[in-house]
């Protein structure tokens, strides 16, 4: 009987029910991303959409406590100079709203952001997170498949007793180590890659293979810590093509959104 998968009713959680002989050989990958650390720069039609916008926004705003309080001190100062005006903050030391907003200007002027583009964008990197920082990062491994070194996301076979996400994670274990945080999402794989192996080594009891891919999202840890088993690579969606084989790549890509 060949080996079912299912979900169990009330737990939401993807097992494994042995039966053997198992024709197909079970794995669990996980797909890890980093997520964009900035936005992405704007196109001209949204950047001229947004100065619009902005303007529009501020036409029909009304006055902030801020601007209210500094014509009140401007109508002040008018009165004092007038002599209209009876002071009662003479010898005391008064910070106006003209003071704060000098004082926030030059701050603004001494401001100087982080670039867009990284020593790890110049040089082509792909071993490094700090790349591409406005779009989605995806790990790559490679491993021993038959005689072939493929680029692939991380997976392990399926134990007995184990989960099929429970499997995915120890097979992101086996490469990132305890140095790594990650948010899972869901106990329900987000796609499969079904291949049959070649005739040579293919029987009735060992057909081939499924793959069942589930999703994470990088949430902390110190890579540099991480003595990674495998060649490593992190890359978005546009250059999984470089590395991954077509079939493949197209089951990953129907799961991947790059937003």
């Amino acid at each position: 009987m060949v080996a079912a998968v299912q979900r169990a009713v009330g737990w939401g959680r993807w097992v494994c029910t042995a039966a053997a002989p198992r024709p197909w050989r079970l794995f669990g990958a996980m797909c890890l991303l980093r997520l964009p650390r900035i936005t992405q720069p704007l196109e001209k039609e949204e950047e001229e959409m947004a100065a619009l916008m902005g303007q529009i926004e501020l036409e029909k705003s009304q006055y902030s406590d801020h601007e209210i309080r500094k014509l009140e001190e401007e109508e002040q100062l008018r009165k004092r100079k007038e002599s209209l005006y009876d002071d009662e903050t003479t010898g005391k030391t008064v910070i106006t709203a003209q003071d704060l907003e000098d004082k926030w200007e030059q701050k603004l002027l001494r401001f100087k952001a982080a670039p867009r583009i990284t020593d790890a964008d110049k040089n082509n990197n792909r071993t490094s997170l700090n790349r591409r920082l406005d779009s989605n990062l995806m790990l790559l491994v490679k491993q021993k498949i038959g005689n072939q070194d493929l680029w692939l996301l991380p997976q392990a076979e399926w134990q007995p007793g184990e989960t099929l996400r429970s499997t995915a994670e120890r097979a992101m274990a086996t490469f990132l180590g305890d140095h790594v945080q990650a948010k899972i999402l869901g106990n329900a794989p987000s796609g499969i890659y079904k291949y049959k192996f070649p005739r040579a080594i293919r029987t009735e009891d060992n057909l081939g293979a499924k793959v069942f891919f589930f999703k994470a999202f990088l949430q902390s840890g110190d890579l540099s810590q991480t003595e990674l088993k495998k060649d490593y690579l992190w890359v978005t969606k546009d250059e999984l093509g470089d590395y991954l084989k077509p079939e493949y790549l197209k089951k990953v890509n129907g799961f991947l959104l790059d937003l």
